[in-house]
């Protein structure tokens, strides 16, 4: 009988492993990895003109070079149901936005002011300030994953920091 107590504690103990604390074990954390980096986003008006980026990096005395594949944006299309009921499934297709994306995987990337050069092929070179922030995959109650910063290009090839 002594043991009950014991066991009742253990077993308190383990139900509340990998739950982030005053979760009450209602949000579930997963080991979710998180790229640290700087994203891109090209607008379709200037997506049609770039074949490839080339990205650099500065930051407490130090920069680094990364190449940047762009690959074609998707969105959402128009959804479809097979019903009204709460069971039933729904779909939608993904789309072409006539955009680009990229990212430039930056190992030490600091949550802190950063100096970026971003070169298109074909297309001009900018430079600008940027501060990587924390992304949280699993929502801030499990805590952050990694900085990350995001470009967005629009359709004069004009360079900013999407917030």
């Amino acid at each position: 009988m002594r043991a009950l107590p014991l066991i009742g504690l253990l077993l308190v103990a383990a139900t509340a492993c990998g739950s982030p604390a005053g979760s009450a074990g209602l949000h579930a954390c997963t080991e979710i990895g998180t790229p640290v980096g700087v994203g891109i986003d090209l607008k379709p008006g200037i997506a049609a003109k770039v074949d490839g980026a080339t990205l650099v990096a500065c930051w407490a005395g130090d920069c680094t070079t990364r190449k940047v594949e762009l690959y074609p944006s998707t969105a959402a299309g128009p959804t479809s149901c097979t019903g009204d009921k709460q069971s039933d499934a729904c779909s939608a297709h993904m789309t072409p936005t006539g955009g680009k994306h990229g990212f430039a995987d930056l190992p030490g990337l600091p949550a802190a002011p950063v100096r970026v050069t971003v070169t298109f092929s074909g297309f001009a070179e900018q430079a600008l300030d940027v501060t990587p922030t924390m992304s949280h995959p699993n929502g801030p109650a499990c805590g952050p994953g990694g900085p990350q910063a995001r470009l967005v290009v629009d359709d004069n090839g004009w360079v900013t920091e999407r917030r």
